[in-house]
Parts: structure tokens; C-alpha cells; sequence
């Protein structure tokens, strides 16, 4: 029997290409919904926008599944799970054995009820399908509200103005990328797109899609009509858990799994934005929908499942997002609870510059940076190692922070010298 992989994302090359440094042999199968080989998915707005072509989409190259020695099964829908007999089932019918499942599937758009939501000229903005889908359609629209101010309605927002298409965000929040930014960072955000054009309603949301078979304007909660051609629904996304069915596998936010990626059926693993796995400065299970971790968690499911041991210490909760010029990091936690914890800003209006470090007993556990960012790596890599802040944490805002500030023997540790 082969090892599966149900999808065809980052998670799915972090375990192939990690399996195939073990073992060249063994049958590996992947199974994906979606007919393209693997693909960048954050680049999807930049292919809305017109900045990237479709030779330039493809996270591998062409022979990747080829020289890896992998079979494929694009455009295939997996419906369940048989896990006592070890069988994959399609939507046509047919069922693959497996020995070791990885689950792969990713997550999928949040769409709450909304009254005519099936109407053409409504949108979800999650995959390659859906940019092209919007590319098509914007070449007669006009206006678009986009339904979320979170990181992926901010960038359908950036890419559609980018085609001269007036965009009006309607956000539940009170303000733009409340999830990721503090309250200082997303207004500073929440100004920029307003300078830029945008419109942002805050603390609304679309009760109605107006229109008979087609989009002509949304009604709000509150009894506002807005004007558009084209509706993006990007509330945000959930784990992608639909296939498991009776499959036995233990499920929260996400298919919880241990510092294998290996659910609580011991043959059946999960990564990626499907998985809830360690936190790392927290310690809970969480799902962190990062690109760089789903391949992460991929190489630890992939080790394991061939039999090498691999143990996955944790990803920490990041963002990073520019819009429509203004680059946005955001690390760890931003908005501390009152206690144990230090708090450092930086603030140039003029600039629209704002740095925040977040410690605790002097560790640095969080960190935001607005429009300089070019010290945001060395923080992170500070938060990963959490690494003891106490002599040096009055210089961490400095414009020229870096090792140097560093005692003698981290100094050591990091640079050699």
C-alpha cells in the first residue's frame, strides 16, 4: 500500500520532498481537488492584480512529482476516510488504500448565511480558481465591496483597486486586521486605505446581496445600500475537516495532532491549516495558517510516516502583509493581557512609523512593526529563541538594533565574532 497525501499545498511538498531524502521507493500518491501541480497560494493576489503570470504561479518545477517519483490524482474529490479498512474514497466511487494518510486538505472560506449569497458576481478569494474567476469578472466592474478586513479581504481589496475597481470594505470589527495587528497598528493601517482610496465601514456587516440573478448592490445590517457589480466574501478560512467523516480522527478548530503531526489514529497524520498543533510560546494546540509552517509540519509528518523520527517544536503565530505600500509585521502577542509584561513603542506619525516589543520577565514573546520592518527578522529570531532581552531590551527600537547590542557570548553564538 502506498502513503497518501490528500492535498497539494505546501504542507504536501514539505513531506514529499523530506520523505523522498529517507526513502526513494515507496509508493507515494496525492490526491487534490484542484487539476494544477502546486501552486504558490499567496501569490493568488498579485495574479488577481496582474503582476504575476500563470508560468509564474507554480511552487515547484515541472518534473517535481516526476523526479520525486510521485503519482498524482489532480481534480480528484476525496469524500471519506475509511479508516479501519485504510481506503480513501472519491467522489466517483473509487477507493485508495493507504498504509500512512497524511491530511493536507488545508482550510476553506468562512461564508456565513447572507441572503443572496448564490447570486453571480459573488466571490470567495481562497485559491487559484478564484482569482482567475474575479480576474474574469472585473473586466466590466466597476465598484466591489469586499466583506472582511482581515489579511485576505485586504489583499483582494489592494488587488481590485490595483484594476481601477472602487472598493468599499464592510468589516464586523471595529477596525482592519483586528485579529493580527494592535489597535495602534490597524488604524494606522485602516488610514493608509482610506488615503489610498478605499472606503472601510467598520462594525457592519452585508445582511443582503441585492440583485435578481446578478449583483447589482448590498444591503448592510444597519439598512445601508451600497452600489457594486461584484461581491468578495473573505471573512477568513476554517480547517478544511469535511472529508473525515467517520474516520475516527480527533477534531477541534483543527485535526488536533501531536509533535509528530500524527493524529490519535496512529496511521493518519496532519499538516498545515488543517492541523491544530503546537503553539510554540504558549504551549496549546492552535492552528496557525502560515505558509512556512504548513511545510514545516509537512517535513515532520513526512519523516515520521517513513519511519525517521521527527519531532515538530512549535510555530509561532506571525503576519506579515504589505497593502497597497504600507508593510505590516506582526509576531507572537500583540495585545497583552495586564500583568507580567512589558510594553515598548516607537511612534512617527509623520511617518506613519510604529514599532511595539511585548516582554515578559524580560523575553520578548510579541512584536508589531509598521513601515520599518527591516529589524523585524532579528526580533523574530530573538521571540523563536527566546532569547533573555534584560541587557539590551532599551536598544530593541533603535534604527540600528542588531547583534552587535548582543552580549559577548550570544554575539558569539550568532555571528562568530
Amino acid at each position: 500500500m502506498s502513503h497518501v497525501i490528500i492535498g497539494n499545498s505546501a504542507a504536501a511538498v514539505g513531506a514529499i520532498e523530506t520523505m523522498r531524502q529517507y526513502d526513494q521507493k515507496e509508493d507515494i500518491v496525492v490526491i487534490s481537488k484542484e487539476p494544477y501541480r502546486v501552486y504558490s497560494r499567496p501569490l493568488i493576489s498579485y495574479f488577481l492584480a496582474g503582476k504575476v503570470k500563470s508560468a509564474q504561479m507554480y511552487y515547484r518545477n515541472t518534473d517535481f512529482y516526476k523526479s520525486n517519483n510521485v503519482q498524482t490524482m489532480l481534480g480528484k474529490t476525496v469524500t471519506g476516510i475509511d479508516s479501519k479498512k485504510q481506503k480513501v474514497i472519491l467522489d466517483d466511487g473509487e477507493k485508495i488504500s493507504y498504509s500512512k494518510l497524511l491530511v493536507a486538505t488545508g482550510g476553506k472560506p468562512f461564508t456565513p448565511p447572507i441572503e443572496g449569497s448564490w447570486k453571480e458576481g459573488v466571490f470567495t478569494f481562497t485559491n487559484w480558481d478564484d482569482a482567475k474567476a474575479l480576474a474574469k469578472a472585473a473586466r466590466n466592474a466597476q465598484e466591489a465591496v469586499v466583506i472582511g478586513g482581515g489579511m485576505i479581504g485586504l489583499k483582494a481589496t489592494e488587488s481590485l483597486q490595483m484594476l481601477d475597481i472602487g472598493v468599499t470594505v464592510v468589516e464586523l470589527a471595529d477596525r482592519v486586521l483586528s485579529l493580527s495587528l494592535d489597535d495602534k497598528a490597524s488604524r494606522l493601517m485602516q488610514k493608509h486605505l482610506k488615503n489610498s482610496g478605499v472606503k472601510i465601514i467598520t462594525e457592519n456587516t452585508v445582511a443582503e446581496v441585492m440583485g435578481r440573478n446578478k449583483v447589482t448592490g448590498v444591503r448592510l445590517k444597519d439598512g445601508t445600500q451600497l452600489s457594486c457589480d461584484m461581491v468578495v466574501i473573505a471573512i477568513g478560512v476554517v480547517s478544511n475537516t469535511d472529508l473525515l467523516g467517520d474516520a475516527s480522527v480527533k477534531c477541534n478548530r483543527g485535526i488536533v495532532v501531536n509533535d509528530k503531526m500524527q493524529t490519535n489514529t496512529s496511521n493518519i497524520y496532519a499538516s498545515g491549516d488543517v492541523a491544530e498543533a503546537t503553539e510554540l510560546l504558549s504551549g496549546e494546540k492552535r492552528v496557525i495558517p502560515i505558509w512556512p509552517i504548513a511545510y514545516n509540519q509537512g517535513s515532520v509528518a513526512g519523516s515520521n510516516m517513513i519511519g525517521e523520527s521527527k519531532i515538530y517544536q512549535g510555530g509561532l503565530s506571525m503576519n506579515s502583509i504589505e497593502v497597497l505600500g504600507l508593510p505590516t509585521i506582526s509576531v507572537g502577542i500583540t495585545n497583552p493581557p495586564d500583568g507580567d509584561y512589558k510594553v515598548y513603542t516607537k511612534y512617527e506619525s509623520d511617518k506613519m512609523i510604529y514599532k511595539k516589543v511585548v516582554l515578559k520577565d524580560d523575553v520578548i514573546v510579541g512584536s508589531v512593526f509598521v513601515n520599518a520592518i527591516d529589524r523585524a527578522g532579528i526580533i523574530t529570531d530573538l521571540i523563536k529563541n527566546k532569547v533573555n532581552a534584560r541587557r539590551f531590551k532599551s536598544k530593541l527600537l533603535n534604527d540600528d538594533f542588531g547583534y552587535v547590542f548582543f552580549p559577548k557570548k550570544e554575539r558569539l553564538e550568532k555571528l562568530g565574532a
